[in-house]
């Protein structure tokens, strides 16, 4: 068996035309046409970091702790297709795996390959910075002098051509290592583009099919806050996000391409999903991680081609899936056993008819809302205080995303006896910050506990009261947190353990 999944950072579902979009991408379509396509797949654990390290892990770990590296206790599907003699191999441009709090990925893997340059990567060195020239360059709104923005536009300094493009130098990695594998058998390829996450940053021929009037500066790059801007600025950054979808659908139409000329599609499965997507003002926000975490970021797209289902090409399936689902799926595709530590569910059988995966998942941001839903209804559980809240880390890695936890995070710190699913590892146990994650250097907001109904109401702009559901969604959020061995205040925090046994 050989498998590629080619996996995105912040797609937005609504935004692929196999989803009902309007963004120009007919290579996803293409895809659509020959893969079977998820409707009701969610994220799980979040942002970026979190989120793959579910996908790698097969289980959530939002309610144990913040964003982080792989844990030495952390059972991967990458090492665990290593020590089945199944070749891994990881292909990205996602810098993240390199920070502080993403260290250990890369390394399960049989090998691995990184494109530079994306977002704030400390990539080119320029001692003598361009500052009034940028000025001129980058709206007021996204100009900065220091930090990760002025980072992104030395970086944007060196990208001249579209072969410049971290992208296009990433997928020309991966046509290697199928021109030099794709004839071979028993291997795994995880190709990552951080492609459309911000700066929405594409050449201007993917531009062409959307014109907004706009005349200023530069503007593609939103801060993670509440809407600000006006109604052509808007205009404007949702065409530069729709111009990288547009990219991203042009280089999926290059693999697409690759599959056919080299009849892959005989004996190679592909999949193509993302962790997560993001605000583009809806909700009256951007980005992701400080607002609830409604269905533009939550409800991802999910597409699986498997050769021995060519025949249920064009397909979809309704059943409720996450990406804590891609790790057993992978596994078993390899007839590799899948560890009691996995609480996701391989995707097989679903490719067959639409069975159900699960009849509820719970998905969340380290002390942020644990938020559930049966694909009928979404329910965010806040805690009654966001900054209030009694939360630990459970951790051997005590870094952030860019920095070791600071010494005075070590107050209160305890090595505890960790969870079954740590296999006897003893774990430091923190108390977390008061607002342990912090969206571009602002708070979680909007912290209402809030009950929607899709059927109705699919944008989620009217809240509703319906006590039954409440109570049953409740009682299935308990159940999905024991499972996964949640600690005592991940039930107190959102007031659980009170109203339901465990």
């Amino acid at each position: 068996m050989k498998t590629l999944l080619l996996l995105f950072d912040s797609l937005n579902r609504r935004a692929l035309s196999c989803y009902g979009g309007d963004t120009h991408t007919p290579n996803f379509q293409r895809l659509a046409d020959r893969a079977i396509t998820f409707d009701n797949h969610y994220v799980g654990s979040l942002p970026c970091m979190p989120a793959r390290r579910d996908i790698q892990t097969g289980r959530l770990n939002f309610m144990h702790r913040s964003w982080g590296p792989l844990e030495p206790f952390d059972r991967t599907g990458p090492e665990i297709l290593k020590e089945n003699d199944v070749y891994s191999h990881l292909i990205t441009d996602h810098y993240h795996y390199f920070e502080e709090g993403g260290m250990n990925y890369q390394n399960r893997f049989s090998s691995w390959e990184l494109e530079r340059g994306q977002e704030w990567d400390p990539w080119k060195a320029l001692v003598d910075v361009p500052f009034e020239k940028f000025k001129e360059q980058y709206h007021p709104l996204q100009f900065d002098e220091q930090g990760g923005r002025a980072r992104g536009m030395i970086n944007r300094h060196f990208v001249r051509q579209e072969e410049d493009y971290s992208m296009a130098r990433t997928f020309d990695r991966a046509f290697e290592f199928l021109n030099t594998n794709g004839a071979t058998d028993n291997w795994y390829l995880q190709l990552e583009c951080f492609d459309p996450h911000e700066p929405f940053a594409a050449p201007e021929k993917y531009r062409e099919h959307y014109q907004t009037g706009y005349n200023g500066p530069i503007l593609d790059w939103p801060r993670y806050q509440r809407v600000a801007e006006t109604e052509a600025e808007i205009a404007e950054i949702r065409a530069n996000y729709a111009a990288l979808v547009t990219m991203c659908d042009a280089y999926v139409g290059k693999l697409l391409d690759y599959f056919d000329e080299n009849n892959l599609w005989e004996d190679t499965v592909l999949i193509v999903s993302t962790d997560h997507g993001f605000m583009l003002a809806e909700h009256d926000w951007w980005a992701k991680s400080r607002m609830p975490f409604y269905n533009e970021i939550a409800h991802i797209p999910l597409l699986v081609y498997h050769p021995d289902y060519a025949h249920k090409g064009g397909e979809r399936r309704n059943c409720l899936t996450q990406n804590i689902d891609l790790m057993p799926t992978l596994l078993e595709l390899h007839d590799v056993p899948i560890p009691d530590t996995v609480t996701g569910q391989s995707l097989l059988p679903a490719l067959a008819t639409d069975d159900s995966v699960r009849s509820v998942a719970i998905y969340g941001q380290f002390g942020a809302a644990t938020n559930v839903t049966d694909g009928r209804y979404t329910y965010f559980l806040y805690p009654p205080s966001i900054a209030d809240q009694e939360i630990f880390e459970y951790t051997l890695m005590p870094t952030h995303q860019q920095m070791p936890f600071a010494v005075e995070e070590f107050e209160g710190a305890k090595l505890v006896d960790g969870f079954g699913f740590m296999r006897g590892y003893p774990v430091l146990k923190l108390p977390a910050r008061p607002h342990p994650r912090k969206g571009q250097g602002s708070i979680i907001a909007d912290t209402d506990t809030v009950l929607y109904d899709l059927a109705e109401d699919p944008g989620q702009t009217t809240a509703i009261s319906d006590p039954e559901v409440e109570k049953r969604l409740k009682k299935a959020a308990t159940k999905i947190l024991a499972a996964h061995e949640a600690p005592p205040e991940a039930f107190d925090r959102i007031q659980l353990a009170s109203e339901f046994s465990v």
